[in-house]
């Protein structure tokens, strides 16, 4: 796929964007305007080679979710034609990857529902027995199943390269947002991880891990930012033999892995990523989404 497949940035006259990791935000007639670009960053660096069709794929599969789950959610519309773009917007740079969505007060919690011990959390288990303080069975191996899914929140905490990730408890939500609003939190996390899971399941995928966000509008808590996408969720396949051992990745292999393994330090911006491994990567977006929807990406 050539480089004019890429977008990295976005445009609208006389508007100024919010540029974040891998979005740009527009403030757009009291509303926002959020545009998935096919930016990829690793260990807080952002890597100069974007990858052709992830804005598409991750903007296309937070909106399939957020009308499927059919929760209280920030989405206004995900199609272009209603979206209010300037009269001189150019089109075909938004197309397939533009979410126009209410303005809240985003809950500054990640809300991490695990239902597998890999990652962070076998990490943590290896050294403490728990995860996020919540002890689990000993012998437990990578891989392995969780008596039940699991909720273990967290926040980001500035540093000086970038943010690190740090555990916190349900009395910390409780003392950001009130009881009322942590025990829904709560509720609906699990919830919309066992729902997602369940259909996952029938897609021939395994949902390992996922990571929501909330917030607040009107006083009534809501479902933002992407949802259920491989940057936030770690999908299996189904038929794979899971325990003791790292997984091939399927739909998650980040671009900070392969550079890393290829002699990057995280000390410095990271080189291009080679074309093969674009090619690949854009793949596996794609894969991830048409297995998960049953639809062609637009």
């Amino acid at each position: 796929m050539s480089v004019a497949h890429v977008v990295t940035r976005t445009y609208l006259p006389g508007i100024t964007p919010r540029i974040g990791r891998s979005r740009d935000v527009y403030e757009l007639e009291g509303a926002l305007l959020f545009v998935e670009t096919d930016r990829i960053n690793a260990y807080n660096w952002l890597i100069p080679t974007g990858i052709p069709n992830k804005g598409r794929c991750l903007h296309q599969l937070s909106a399939f979710w957020f009308e499927k789950l059919d929760k209280p959610n920030h989405m206004i519309t995900a199609d272009i034609n209603m979206i209010p773009l300037p009269e001189h917007a150019k089109w075909d740079m938004f197309a397939g990857r533009s979410m126009f969505v209410r303005k809240c007060k985003v809950i500054p919690i990640l809300c991490i529902v695990r239902e597998y011990l890999t990652g962070t959390g076998w990490l943590e288990y290896q050294t403490t027995g728990s995860i996020s303080g919540q002890m689990l069975p000993s012998g437990l191996k990578e891989n392995d199943k969780l008596p039940e899914p699991i909720f273990t929140p967290s926040i980001e905490v500035k540093r000086t390269q970038g943010t690190v990730s740090k555990n916190v408890t349900m009395e910390y939500i409780a003392a950001e947002v009130g009881n009322v609003f942590a025990a829904s939190i709560l509720e609906q996390s699990l919830e919309i991880f066992k729902r997602a899971s369940e259909y996952a399941l029938t897609k021939g995928l395994i949902l390992a891990d996922t990571k929501l966000e909330f917030g607040v509008v009107e006083k009534k808590l809501v479902l933002v930012d992407e949802i259920l996408t491989p940057d936030c969720s770690r999908f299996w396949y189904s038929d794979q033999n899971r325990s003791g051992g790292v997984l091939p990745p399927l739909l998650k292999r980040t671009a900070g892995d392969y550079l890393v393994e290829n002699g990057w330090t995280k000390d410095y911006p990271p080189p291009e990523l080679p074309g093969d491994v674009v090619e690949k990567m854009q793949l596996k977006y794609v894969e991830v989404f048409e297995t998960l929807t049953g639809k062609q990406l637009e």
